[in-house]
This record gives structure tokens, sequence and C-alpha cells, in this order.
């Protein structure tokens, strides 16, 4: 049976009982402030029973549920991967236990054609050393971390002696990389004082750098797969739902010689703020900050840095619940349904949509790029208008100005208050572009030909493309 039809009894603790944190460690940690709340919460019983006979999932309620409260620690990754587009809402019970034993096939395929490469990959063991210079030639006896690797002795890999392909080479040049972040990685936690743990990750993260050859490893990834792992116990489940989250930001972790690939975001978030507040906008400009650097990092780690560990799970299944698109499951499987989607998306139930995809889907927004998290920057941005706009006097001060919500920040707040932002600033960009038709449409009529009645005829049949929306409706 799937799991999420299993029952679970009812623990309203402390969520950091779910996530113990190291005794030694517990000083230099932001104190949680999420808690799960009966009658707010998703609890593991009104999950299952949301759940039809045959395995269909009524996601409007799941969503309003999680939107309020959260989701209760016991039942996180079952939840999560319906949220990031692992599972079809609609589907069965059946159907989605044959999915996921494909998939647990696939994984296992996918690590064994790695460990065919570099053997340590499976072992319960991990690499924080360089294994092969950049030209493909292994090095000998590479030292690794004496906590995962012990004193065994690995059999040698089967293609040390063997010309190795750029993909290859490529590959296992980032091995070491990703075993010193691995150790890096939510030190704070007792889940990773098991080796074993830190293996696992390792070994998702080293199997998704091969898969996705255009991106392979980037710093930052750790910190996204991380919690992952922890609340899904099977490696190759948790394997495939890091991929789904992958696929949603995976361009920012894209980079050439001349620019990193969430600048595109920080574009955003500077038009975003400029709509909003100009006033703050140009000061931070005049500080030489209209890149948004200083933003980065809440981006590409989506805010692991601002919250406690409890509380940036909490504000990912917030994002996540708030950002849900129903055909999330059809998009990532089929090009073809994604053009689907774009064409019956307006015909349907928008309670099945998260507050934030709704607003965008009522208004025709279709810029994929502007996500919540962007909003959630402009928000936090706009809580420290007065700060920022008295006392930074340079990039530096706004630096620290930002670092001084860490710990600080209610998950439920700040995305309330970035809805809000998103709403006004689409009613913002929806007045410019009706007043920008209007201009248009009155300088084409001083410019036309022919007689009065003439020009009526050819206004009339003017397309009109946008229509006001309500925000609250």
């Amino acid at each position: 049976m799937f799991s999420c039809c299993v029952s679970v009894p009812e623990d309203w603790g402390e969520p950091d009982a779910f996530y113990a944190i190291r005794p030694e460690c517990r000083d230099d940690v932001p104190a949680s402030r999420f808690k799960p709340t009966p009658g707010k919460t998703l609890s593991a019983r009104r999950w299952h029973s949301s759940f039809s006979e045959e395995g269909h999932l009524d996601i409007a309620r799941v969503l309003r549920r999680i939107q309020r409260g959260g989701v209760h620690p016991t039942i996180k990754g079952v939840v999560w991967e319906f949220l990031l587009g692992c599972y079809d809402p609609k589907s069965t019970f059946d159907e989605r236990t044959q999915l996921r034993q494909n998939r647990r096939s696939e994984y296992e395929r996918l690590k064994s054609q790695c460990k065919e490469m570099e053997n340590t990959v499976g072992s319960g063991k991990m690499i924080t050393t360089p294994v092969i210079s950049e030209d493909g030639q292994p090095i000998e006896n590479p030292s690794s971390n004496g906590a995962n690797l012990g004193e065994e002795q690995l059999p040698e890999n089967k293609t040390d002696n063997v010309t190795q392909d750029k993909e290859v080479i490529q590959w296992k040049l980032t091995l070491h990389q990703i075993g010193l972040d691995v150790v890096r990685t939510d030190r704070a936690l007792q889940y990773y004082e098991t080796p074993e743990n830190q293996a696992r990750l390792w070994d998702i993260l080293a199997v998704y750098s091969w898969i996705d050859k255009e991106i392979g490893y980037c710093q930052g990834m750790s910190d996204l797969c991380s919690p992952i792992i922890i609340v899904i116990e099977n490696e190759a489940d948790a394997f495939w739902c890091f991929q789904h989250l992958m696929r949603r930001v995976r361009e920012n972790f894209k980079s050439t010689s001349s620019t990193i690939g969430v600048r595109s975001q920080l574009t955003l978030l500077s038009s975003i703020l400029k709509t909003i507040d100009p006033k703050l906008h140009e000061h931070i400009e005049n500080l030489d900050g209209g890149e948004f650097l200083f933003a980065f990092r809440m981006l590409m780690v989506l805010f692991r840095r601002e919250f406690s560990f409890v509380d940036s799970l909490y504000l990912w299944e917030l994002i996540w619940s708030m950002e849900y698109n129903p055909h999330l499951f059809s998009i990532y499987e089929s090009d073809d349904s994604a053009k689907k989607t774009e064409d019956g998306s307006g015909n349907e139930d928008l309670m099945q949509f998260g507050k934030f995809e709704r607003e965008n889907v009522k208004s025709g927004q279709k810029n994929q790029e502007a996500t919540l998290s962007i909003f959630l920057v402009a928000s936090v941005l706009e809580s420290k208008n007065k700060r920022l706009l008295q006392e930074a006097k340079g990039l530096d001060d706004v630096v620290k100005i930002l670092n001084d919500i860490t710990g600080s920040l209610n998950a439920k707040k700040a995305c309330d208050e970035a809805l809000k932002l998103h709403i006004k600033y689409l009613n913002m960009v929806f007045s410019f572009r009706q007043r920008q038709l209007s201009w248009e449409a009155r300088d084409w009529e001083d410019h036309l030909p022919g007689s009065y009645a003439e020009q009526e005829g050819i206004i009339q049949r003017i397309p009109f493309y946008f229509t006001k929306f309500s925000c609250y409706s």
C-alpha cells in the first residue's frame, strides 16, 4: 500500500524533537518559531482522509491547510512529493506505487552507472579530496575524510587505467567538492553525526551531477538536498524529490564566464522594487547596489540561512503550496501537457492552485521567473524600508541590516506580506498597461485617415488583450 495512507499517531510536540540539534551547537543556531497547531497544521489524520478510496487526492483541501499552518513533521516527506510535482493528485494508489517502483529501479541503474566510474558511490563513504587531474589522470592514494572512509581500502576504480571522456572527467572533478560541501552542510544536526547519512547526501548529489551534465554540481545544492533526505527515508525517493526541486530552481545555477544564472531573478527583483517602491530602489541604486547581489544567497538556497532548520522547512512548504499548479506533474512529464495546461487552465477550479499561482492565472501572468521567493525578498526590503533609507550609506550597511533578520522572521507572516506585495505589483502593472493602451489608442485615432465614422470603425476593431481582474475574488 502507498505510504501516504499508512496511519500515523498524532503527535503535537516540539518540531525540534524531530530534527535534533547537537548539544554543543544549540546556542549557535536560531530558535525555531514554527509549532504544529491542531486545526491549522496539516496533520497525518487529515492528510490520509484527503484521499478517495482509489487514491485521488483532494489537493485543494490539502493546500488550504498547508497555507494556514504548514505540514506536520511525520508526513512532510510524502506531502512534499506532491507539492513538488513528483505525483499527480488525480492518480490512484496503484498508479503511484508503480511509478515509485519504476523510479527506484531507475535510480539504482543511475547509481550503478556512477559506481562503475567511481566505486566510492554507494559504498557508505564519500570523497573529500581530488581523485583525478584535469587531464584525466588518477591521483595516486587520494586521502579521504577519515570519519567517512575510515581505514578500509576500497577496490581500485575500474576506469583508472582507461582513457576517460570529458564528461566523466568533469564529473569526477566535482566529487571532492561535493564531499567538502556535505561536511559543512547542517553540521548542527545530530542526523549528520552518522557517516552513513553524510554518504547518502553525497551519493544523491553525485548521481544528480552526473545526469544533469549542463549544470553538474554547484555550491548551494547540498543546502537544498539536505532537508529532503532527512524527511524522506528512502534514498531513491529522496533523489527524485530533489530532482523535481531542481526543475524549479536549476536556472539559478546556470552560469557563464560573464553572468550567473540567478541574475535574471535579481534583475526581476530590481524591476519589482522599482515598481512598488521607486524611492527605495533609487536609494539602493545610488549605493551601487543596483544588481541586488546582496539578495543572491536568499534566492539561491531559499532562505536557508535566514531561518532555523525547522522554520526553513515550514517556509518551503508554504512557498510550494502557494505556488502550486495542479498541472505540475504533467508539465514535468511532457512538453505537450504543458501546452495543454496553458490552453485549459482558465476553465478549471482555481482553488486547486495555490494562492500565489491563482493570482497569476487570473491576471494572465506567464512569467515563470516571477516566483514567490522574489516577492519574499522584496517584502523583506520593504519591511526594512526606513532603516535602509536612513542608515544605509553603502552596500555593507545594506548587508548588515538584512543580516539582522536571521532568526527574527516569521515564515507565515513573511509569506503573507509577499502575497500582498504580489497583488499590489500585479495591480500596478495592470494599471500601467491600461494607461499605455489608452495612450496608444488615442495616438492612433489622431493619425487615422478618413471620416469620423470610418475612424470609429477602425478603433472598434483594435484588439484589447488585457481584461481587469479582481485580486480578491
